[in-house]
């Protein structure tokens, strides 16, 4: 299958990132396109190059379903998602309900409104967004790293939900990029954009949105045979690998028992 054989195609996180650069790639091929976001002002210039806005927040079941019911798609892309700064020492239940919510619940809700119209007409790519902290463990953003583990095993499970059904199943699993959810973890100003780009991409060669668009195309204009099952992105300078073994401080160790045994004695 190629983008020929496809007509609709509905792209979340529509405004920013990977989304938006997918837009453009979706509605060069002809295909209409509906646009899936929060910032009403993006999408209305995505709604003058042509694509079909959704406002809406997707952690809000029942606005997708609205929006969504009825919408024969070809192409799911789940683009949207958020991430947090710290671990699961000094995460807020905020933070965790938002992670949860946008990064796994609203990519199912998703796809529980649009993939069974997919496998009835036999036809149908869905494109999920998922992160390297899926399958690598590194330090902070443990909520994160949890919640795209599960896109990647969705992924996977998607599959076998559609088995002998001409339907395909994409995760893109990317390291860094340059977009804005840096910033947004900062506080999503233009002060923040300024720190975000000084700490995280100034002097490094980091992915760019085209870079996962391309490989987006690349799985969509495979053969009608072939399923891309797993595209694993990174930076030619960045690695997952590396084993730390932390060496307790023996002055630590005096103390904490020392601890233990006024507790006892209490």
């Amino acid at each position: 299958m190629t983008f020929s054989d496809y007509r609709v195609a509905v792209v979340t996180g529509a405004t920013s990132g990977v989304g938006r650069g997918a837009i453009d790639l979706f509605l060069s091929k002809g295909l209409a396109v509906h646009a899936v976001a929060r910032d009403e002002s993006r999408l209305a210039e995505l709604a003058a190059k042509g694509a079909i806005p959704h406002a809406l927040d997707v952690r809000d079941t029942d606005a997708l379903t609205r929006e969504l019911r009825g919408i024969e798609a070809d192409i799911v892309l789940n683009s949207a998602g958020v991430s947090r700064a710290g671990n699961i020492l000094d995460a807020s239940a905020e933070d965790l309900d938002d992670l949860v919510e946008v990064n796994l619940t609203a990519v199912m809700q998703i796809l529980r409104l649009l993939y069974p119209g997919m496998v009835e007409r036999d036809r149908g790519h869905v494109l999920n967004i998922s992160s390297i902290a899926g399958h690598y463990n590194f330090f902070g953003h443990t909520a994160y790293h949890a919640t795209k583990a599960a896109v990647h095993q969705l992924s996977r499970q998607l599959r076998n939900d559609a088995l002998g059904k001409r339907v395909r199943v994409t995760e893109l699993s990317p390291g860094r990029i340059e977009t804005e959810i840096f910033s947004r973890n900062l506080g999503g100003t233009p002060e923040t954009d300024a720190e975000a780009w000084a700490t995280y991409y100034e002097g490094f060669e980091s992915l760019t949105v085209d870079d996962v668009v391309s490989a987006i195309e690349f799985a969509v204009d495979a053969p009608a045979h072939v399923n891309i099952g797993l595209i694993e992105l990174m930076p030619t300078f960045q690695v997952p690998g590396g084993l730390t073994f932390d060496r307790r401080d023996a002055a630590l160790e005096t103390t904490a028992a020392s601890t233990v045994g006024s507790s006892t004695a209490e």
